[in-house]
């Protein structure tokens, strides 16, 4: 591969999570170059363009799929909106790394895949954890035995928003807890154990005002082990993982929203005592993770070959976060489609 080639990029949407965090990293990344942004106002996306210094604003979000040098987009927009503008951008040969989740249902996802398998685009699940160095130095720590046998993974995510005006407000447009941030620890699990969940049990406590889930708690049985985590809306931030085995534990200190401007820490604990005795921190050199992820996602595209994490492994994510929902509203243990 050239090193010198570059992928170019387009934005469709201003989003917080594209102007602040996705956008900077791509800049600062190896094989990508932002040079598009569109949103549905030219104000704000010349506003956003100029800001970030990007060559061309479009007012629409059809303009900028219809730019002949644009090759891939990044699509940050409300859930509601990930699979109808990414087959939009599929149909007009572009490539797309996506927003999770996904989709708003797996039968919405797999209108996806088809769409890629129509057009030979590529499309990924923007999922940045799962290629961020931390992460992928906890999965090798459980599979070389570190802490013995890989039973049970407990995670909390959460933050407070009660701003009525906030898309992740709306059930209409995929707000609440599981859909935003609970899907975090799913695939986590997963990626961890290494296989599917066989069932789930929810605990959901709803906003009487807007009616999305704030409160989201979950048990997924897997064949090796179980994974529970909770999520919510209206709490304190705060984020932790714990990887559970029969001889140790890892801590994952801070999961998901791991910064770029200091080193993220794994503890590793022998388990020789409960205060920490047998404790290890282990550093990871300071990194970008929404830059890795463009520039692994660029590389398969310059490469042709396969995106890291597969559209395959967004829809079985799917099928949990749908099994969850189901478990809460039925009031059982729901089984998961392999």
């Amino acid at each position: 591969m050239n090193d010198s080639r570059r992928v170019r990029w387009g934005v469709v949407g201003v989003a917080r999570i594209a102007t602040e965090k996705v956008i900077p990293a791509l800049q600062r990344s190896r094989l990508c170059d932002v040079v598009a942004i569109a949103s549905r106002s030219q104000d704000r996306a010349g506003e956003a363009a100029r800001a970030l210094g990007i060559a061309r604003a479009y007012g629409s979000y059809e303009a900028l799929l219809a730019d002949p040098e644009v090759e891939a987009i990044y699509n940050p927009l409300p859930n509601h909106l990930h699979v109808p503008w990414s087959i939009r951008a599929l149909e007009q040969g572009k490539h797309v790394l996506c927003e999770k989740p996904i989709a708003m249902s797996v039968a919405e996802a797999e209108s996806l895949r088809a769409a890629r398998d129509r057009t030979g685009r590529k499309v990924q699940e923007a999922f940045m954890v799962r290629t961020h160095p931390q992460w992928v130095a906890a999965r090798e720590l459980v599979r070389s035995g570190r802490i013995g046998r890989l039973e049970s993974i407990s995670s909390f995510f959460g933050y407070f928003n009660e701003d009525p005006a906030n898309v992740r407000q709306r059930v209409e447009y995929g707000g609440g807890a599981l859909l935003d941030i609970g899907c975090y620890p799913i695939t986590i699990s997963r990626f961890l154990f290494g296989e599917e969940p066989l069932r789930a049990l929810g605990l959901i406590d709803r906003d009487p005002r807007f009616g999305i889930d704030r409160l989201t708690s979950a048990l997924l049985e897997f064949p090796s082990g179980h994974s529970i985590f909770s999520c919510g809306t209206q709490v304190v931030p705060y984020q932790r993982v714990q990887i559970l085995g029969s001889r140790g534990r890892i801590e994952v200190e801070i999961p998901f929203n791991a910064p770029n401007d200091r080193p993220s820490r794994l503890r590793v604990d022998d388990g020789r005592d409960l205060f920490g005795g047998g404790v290890e921190d282990i550093r990871q050199e300071v990194c970008d993770q929404y830059a890795i992820q463009g520039d692994l996602f660029s590389q398969a595209i310059l490469e042709d070959c396969e995106v890291p994490v597969p559209l395959e492994d967004a829809i079985r994510n799917m099928r949990v976060i749908e099994a969850i929902f189901r478990s809460a509203a039925s009031g059982h243990s729901e089984a998961i489609a392999s």
